[in-house]
């Protein structure tokens, strides 16, 4: 469930902080699309503020410590003008909170971003290959912990779904927001085993006990739906792209 009174106490508490230097407070991510998980999911939270300074910062400190205190995340903190010049560079999670996102309070900052799709697909090719090679560090430093191996598996599931689904939109796709409807439409496209991505789902939301599975078998399977993954977007994109002869 959405902590909804939580979220609204806060933005109530931010509002009375800020007093006229706030202008928007939204939520994006899970908890605004209905796949929020309280075990795994954190509440996202973008403010824009008229003005940055320490000041005007400062004067938010009880309202986010309140915040932090209910094992929150401080929220993203932008002006309007420095929301519209960072499209360049995350493309993919304002791309993201644009198509996932409910406005708490003010107007809307998102939903009329200009977002550039060819840096969209040199980010999504960059995640991609950057998680992977994470994803392989970490499976050297915890091979031989089961519980640690869990908690990678778990931890990196909602990153990786992120980028299956920014993958669908890459590739031309319209891309839904569930992580198992996502995980089925990229199989149509791409060649691989979801199993592992499914089962990771089951335990999240409570449907299976992680007893059930053997760690190291999920991981294999994991691992490998990531490298094929990977390969054949860099592979597909990289055939779309016109000839530069």
């Amino acid at each position: 469930m959405v902590p909804e009174k939580q979220i609204d106490e806060f933005v109530s508490r931010l509002r009375q902080a800020a007093g006229e230097n706030l202008q928007s407070v939204v939520v994006y991510g899970s908890a605004a699309t209905g796949e929020f998980h309280d075990d795994f999911s954190n509440v996202n939270l973008l403010c824009i503020l008229r003005e940055t300074s320490f000041t005007k910062l400062a004067a938010l400190g009880p309202a986010v410590e309140w915040w932090s205190r209910k094992q929150r995340h401080a929220p993203l903190v932008l002006t309007r003008e420095e929301l519209e010049r960072s499209t360049d560079v995350f493309s993919i999670e304002l791309l993201d909170m644009q198509q996932r996102h409910r406005v708490l309070f003010g107007d809307d900052p998102l939903t009329g971003l200009s977002i550039p799709m060819h840096l969209h697909r040199a980010q999504l090719e960059y995640e991609l290959r950057e998680k992977l090679i994470l994803l392989r560090q970490r499976l050297l430093l915890h091979a031989g912990n089961e519980r640690r191996l869990w908690e990678l598996l778990l931890g990196s599931l909602s990153a990786f779904a992120t980028l299956f689904r920014h993958a669908l939109i890459a590739l031309g796709e319209v891309a839904p927001h569930s992580k198992r409807e996502v995980l089925q439409a990229l199989t149509a496209r791409i060649q691989f085993d979801p199993s592992a991505f499914l089962q990771l789902l089951d335990i999240r939301e409570h449907k299976a006990d992680r007893k059930q599975f053997n760690v190291k078998d999920v991981f294999a399977r994991y691992l490998e739906a990531v490298q094929r993954i990977t390969t054949a977007v860099d592979t597909i994109l990289d055939s779309a792209e016109p000839s530069s002869s």
